[in-house]
């Protein structure tokens, strides 16, 4: 799996919860983060890189555990490789209009899975969608800014003018920012469902995985590996903090 820094460390505690005995590479790109500014073409581009890197690193599936990634490369990719790749569009979209009652939903990510109206393309006329791009989210995690003020300010000034709309569900579209959960919980109320695209993506990993029969068996303990394209040392500490448990040991690459 991969993300452009530690957003994507989200996707993995629901894939440690889910898979416990599959082995795991997670690619940070972290010389390259943010994704969310970037054009398209360079997004495409930036995951035509990733994907065959990961792919001769072993690995017999792909998550895109970057809401980014899932909403610009992965509708013009995902047919491009000889492993099955998992996006967070679709996942997300069904778990929205599944916990929707007033089929107001409103849409947090990076400007460009906004601009690409991927989600209002998948949830379609079934409910309204209202988003809205939050750039500053993804450098605050980034830094580690998690429980400060000025993460409360700025989620204020991004989420008001959604509960005032009358949303009943909120999608996190990107996998940042399930980071600033407490954050977003306060300030949305405890009736607006927060949907995390993570659980289900994992979810369609292992019904993928187990439809090929290529599930691992429990006779081996798992083995996961990092891999970073920026600060080693700065992944490990931020990452650390946001997986609840160490991270060491791992390794710069160049892509």
């Amino acid at each position: 799996m991969f993300d452009s820094g530690v957003g994507g460390l989200t996707v993995l505690t629901e894939l440690m919860q889910q898979l416990p005995n599959e082995d795991f590479i997670y690619l940070a790109d972290t010389a390259r983060v943010p994704y969310g500014g970037r054009s398209p073409e360079e997004i495409i581009e930036i995951n035509q890189e990733i994907i065959p890197f990961l792919i001769n690193q072993g690995a017999k599936l792909i998550i895109m555990a970057c809401g980014t990634s899932s909403a610009i490369a992965y509708p013009v990719l995902k047919d491009d490789y000889p492993v099955e790749i998992i996006n967070l569009i679709e996942p997300g979209a069904k778990a929205a209009l599944t916990a929707s009652k007033n089929k107001k939903i409103g849409l947090i990510a990076t400007a460009a899975t906004v601009k690409s109206m991927a989600y209002q393309d998948t949830i379609g006329p079934q409910a309204q969608v209202f988003s809205t791009a939050c750039p500053l989210f993804v450098p605050l995690i980034e830094d580690g800014l998690i429980e400060t003020d000025e993460a409360q300010s700025v989620a204020k000034e991004y989420l008001k003018p959604l509960v005032e709309l009358g949303i009943d569900t909120l999608i996190l579209g990107c996998t940042h920012y399930p980071h600033l959960r407490k954050i977003i919980r306060e300030i949305v109320g405890p009736n607006v469902v927060l949907i995390d695209p993570a659980r289900e993506a994992v979810g369609d990993a292992k019904a993928l995985l187990r439809k090929a029969d290529t599930l691992k068996t429990a006779d081996m303990p798992a083995k996961g590996e990092f891999l970073v394209t920026g600060s080693v040392p700065r992944f490990e500490e931020v990452g650390s903090k946001l997986l609840g448990h160490p991270i060491s040991h791992a390794k710069h690459v160049i892509i």
